[in-house]
């Protein structure tokens, strides 16, 4: 009856489509190609459009409320399909795919760029202090830590310890190679000033690196001991597999290795060659504003592209898994949720 009452609202919505070049909705899916890196490169640039944070309640119920009359078939005429995809979007920015509730602003994917930035400014502040390491270290790790647990996969029960784990392992991680490295450069007599502050500017990058993929590991070591789900092309549930847990893991640990890389990185290489302008030698006081404004600019071109990288459903073939998962199904590739 379900499937009737969405055919029926797919009809009404594809005969509102005529003149537009907006693709036919698809309750649940991704309105872009998730084969291609161009195609999942657009569809997380409207996952982390920030402009949903200033979206009212009153829109966040009518876009819902879209939906549901999408689903049982009761659309009313003229809905087209731009204004499903739009509504679906406005959902998926704010709204917990399991629970339904509203996530906490700064937490949300949409809001990791505005409220991720003045953290990342901090981090690469020139000549920092013990004192500043540490806290900065900190503040990334917490907020990095509060949008994992904020967007973590909600259908079954996690305990509390697990997220403290994965928490404290990641601030330990980031702070304890950031302050070694900082005191191995301190103490680098072969450095010149210049260099030694040139170097330092490059230290959040590894700390910042190496405590992801710290925090993924102890976030989800129950995935490999467990294993995760694995599902054919019809969407049936094949098994739980260990091996692709394991590569599960690998993806989103490289994805949290690549992500820190421009935002870390680039960001001093090009300071570097502005503060030799003429412009920022008159007026020092602009460093910090133009700074701010490259760490955007990193940090919103890095984001989209790291976490296009792999498939949010990758592929599989299922003679890479166990025995007893190729003997389950008639597929040759079953597919899994690496989670991002």
């Amino acid at each position: 009856m379900a499937d009737t009452a969405t055919a029926a609202s797919a009809a009404a919505a594809s005969a509102a489509n005529a003149s537009t070049d907006a693709p036919p909705f698809q309750l649940g899916k991704p309105r872009f190609q998730q084969t291609s890196f161009y195609g999942r490169f657009r569809h997380f640039l409207d996952i982390i459009d920030p402009r949903t944070l200033f979206v009212t309640e009153r829109r966040l119920r009518e876009a819902v409320q879209l939906l549901e009359d999408y689903k049982h078939g009761t659309l009313r005429p003229g809905v087209t399909n731009e204004q499903l995809w739009s509504a679906q979007k406005i959902k998926q920015a704010i709204l917990h795919p399991d629970t339904n509730e509203k996530i906490f602003m700064p937490f949300r994917m949409s809001g990791y760029i505005p409220f991720g930035t003045p953290i990342v400014v901090g981090l690469l502040l020139p000549n920092q202090t013990l004192a500043s390491t540490v806290f900065w270290q900190w503040l990334n790790q917490s907020h990095n830590a509060c949008v994992n647990y904020a967007n973590r996969n909600a259908t079954k029960p996690s305990p509390a310890s697990k997220f403290i784990q994965g928490y404290l392992g990641a601030v330990i991680s980031a702070v304890s190679i950031a302050v070694g490295l900082n005191v191995l450069v301190q103490k680098a007599n072969k450095f010149t000033p210049a260099t030694r502050l040139l170097v330092q500017r490059f230290v959040p990058f590894p700390a910042v690196a190496s405590a992801n993929i710290c925090n993924v590991v102890l976030m989800r070591y129950g995935e490999l001991e467990e294993g995760i789900d694995v599902l054919d092309g019809d969407g049936n549930l094949v098994g739980s597999s260990k091996i692709a847990a394991r590569h599960a893991l690998l993806e989103t640990a490289l994805t949290r290795v690549v992500l820190p890389m421009p935002i870390l990185v680039l960001p001093p290489i090009v300071m570097s060659m502005l503060e030799k302008t003429a412009l920022l030698q008159a007026r020092p006081r602009l460093l910090l504003p133009v700074q701010s404004l490259v760490c955007l600019a990193a940090f919103g071109l890095a984001l989209p592209l790291a976490i296009s990288l792999f498939p949010q459903m990758s592929e599989i073939e299922t003679t890479q898994l166990e025995p007893e998962i190729a003997r389950a199904t008639s597929s040759r590739t079953v597919v899994y949720n690496k989670g991002l």
